[in-house]
């Protein structure tokens, strides 16, 4: 028998009532558990005096803020429905996903007023409720809502099987898909990723990552809730910024993505004082062993991975502490109740659950576990084909070992089959980053009259003056590479497309190949 996330609150504001729960860094606010919980509430009155329903959506379009945090257990708590939307989105996919969602009230903030303001137009049965000053005349203003509300909890009827939000994917490979999870999925994805972290009620988590994303919002930020922790939130990603507040605010762990991760280690962290830092989470992206051993030798941290997805809440498997360099490359183990399988690709239609691969060789990795997905959001058919025979089917490549530990090779579109052989990006951007003039790689296939497709990659340099003959006699020399797998060209570009958890964009690499070739 599991709770819900409204429960689940206001479990630990009666266990840590006079407690420091949130400290939103921009506003100056700390609320103990006991505020929040009066935030939550008059936020919760405020939606239902706004005409919100159980099962109605409520969308945010915010950055960090204590507001998304407010808004997240107030829909809990009255049962409407959450859909956090990546603010980074353009004004036509942010119109997208409303008219998909189809919210009753759409929380936004000043930094993507410029979007809202050429699409609000669209949308005359939406409320746009606007949190910060100066509201534009098409919305309300959220604190004038909030402040005359009553702080008194709302009278609900949640249950655990009933919908909690719908998080939509991040669209790398084309639209974005809404997901949808009940509240009994991320009840129980909260207590393995706290059992993993081993959260304590004196841990003070730092939210860097965006909190829209369920990397951060069901792996660190409900977890610590959970748990009685405290949790300070910036308002948006700055390794500066990160460095100060986890020395100031006595932060002990911090999600942040590979990408992020390694611009933290450019900034001169010897300037601080990071005694405090215990362990950090990284996930969405693989991290080169040469970046772990960078932030074990110079943060003072363990990190733990965690490798998964939207659709599984999205955790599936852990590599712990002490296995990060004795298994490099992997991502780990199966999370408890979880069961992962390596069955062979089809190419019309999904993978037989049943036709499992042995050990050692690459094929699709499915996915079955009690944190799975109840489906798209009116994307029937592509819920039966994801979750077929009862398991969610992934995309990825990879193998298993015969220890049980999960490689992932990569996506099924990005494997480059050059002169018939497969070669997997990863393995050839990770030899990249061990070079001291690469900052950021990525590596995918172009194709080629000889031999189908070449290896080619794109480069972020460290050090202006890296050339492509440099890393052509770096990569000659590994011993970890065959040279079958050798890039064939190197393309410097200022930064990678990413996505706000921090994969990798290819698609967007190959469109800007393709123009270039056209022209």
């Amino acid at each position: 028998m599991s709770i819900t996330i409204g429960e689940v609150f206001l479990q630990t504001v009666r266990k840590f009532p006079k407690k420091e729960a949130l400290v939103d860094i921009r506003r100056g606010i700390r609320y103990t558990y006991k505020q929040w919980a009066d935030e939550v509430s008059r936020l919760a009155n405020a939606f239902i005096g706004m005409g919100v329903k159980k099962g109605d959506r409520v969308s945010t379009i915010l950055l960090n803020t204590s507001e998304l945090a407010t808004a997240f257990f107030a829909c809990a708590q009255i049962g409407a429905v959450f859909n956090p939307v990546n603010f980074r989105l353009s004004p036509k996919e942010i119109a997208y996903i409303l008219a998909d969602a189809a919210p009753k009230i759409v929380l936004f903030e000043k930094a993507v007023e410029p979007q809202i303001s050429h699409i609000h137009h669209e949308f005359p049965h939406i409320s746009f409720c606007y949190i910060d000053n100066d509201t534009p005349p098409y919305a309300m203003n959220y604190w004038e809502q909030v402040n005359i509300a009553s702080s008194q909890p709302p009278r609900s009827d949640v249950s655990e099987n009933d919908l909690y939000a719908i998080m939509y994917t991040s669209g790398t490979t084309g639209r974005p898909k809404g997901v949808m999870h009940r509240h009994r999925e991320m009840v129980e994805q909260s207590l393995i990723c706290n059992s993993i972290m081993r959260i304590r009620e004196t841990d003070r988590g730092l939210v860097a990552a965006p909190m829209f994303h369920c990397a951060e919002l069901h792996c660190c930020f409900l977890p610590r809730v959970h748990a009685g922790a405290t949790n300070v939130i910036i308002h948006h990603f700055d390794p500066k910024q990160v460095l100060e507040v986890i020395e100031k605010e006595r932060i002990t762990s911090l999600f942040a993505a590979p990408t992020m991760w390694n611009m933290i280690l450019q900034e001169n962290i010897s300037a601080y004082h990071l005694s405090s830092f215990r362990i950090g989470l990284y996930g969405a992206a693989p991290m080169a062993p040469v970046l772990v051993k960078e932030c074990k030798e110079r943060l003072g941290i363990d990190l733990i991975q965690a490798y998964g997805m939207t659709e599984m809440g999205p955790a599936v498997t852990f590599l712990l502490e002490d296995e990060q360099l004795t298994r490099a490359g992997s991502a780990g183990r199966a999370c408890l109740n979880h069961e992962i399988r390596i069955v062979q690709p089809k190419e019309d239609g999904p993978s037989d659950p049943d036709h499992v691969l042995s050990p050692g060789q690459v094929g699709e990795i499915i996915v079955k576990g009690p944190c799975m997905m109840m489906g798209y959001y009116n994307r029937e058919e592509a819920t039966e084909k994801a979750m077929y025979k009862g398991w969610y089917h992934s995309g990825d490549l990879g193998y298993m070992d015969e220890d049980g530990y999960l490689y992932v090779a990569d996506r099924v579109d990005d494997m480059v089959i050059s002169g018939g052989e497969n070669v997997y990006p990863r393995e050839v951007e990770d030899v990249l980053y061990e070079h001291k003039g690469v900052l950021d790689v990525a590596v995918l296939g172009e194709p080629d009259e000889k031999w189908g497709e070449k290896v080619v990659a794109f480069i972020v340099k460290k050090d202006p003056n890296l050339t492509a003959e440099e890393l052509e006699r770096f990569c000659k020399n590994s011993d970890q590479l065959a040279p079958y797998k050798r890039p064939r060209a190197y393309y410097f570009v200022d930064a990678l497309p990413r996505n706000a958890s921090g994969k990798i964009q290819k698609f967007l690499l190959r469109e800007q190949m393709n123009q270039s070739a056209k022209s």
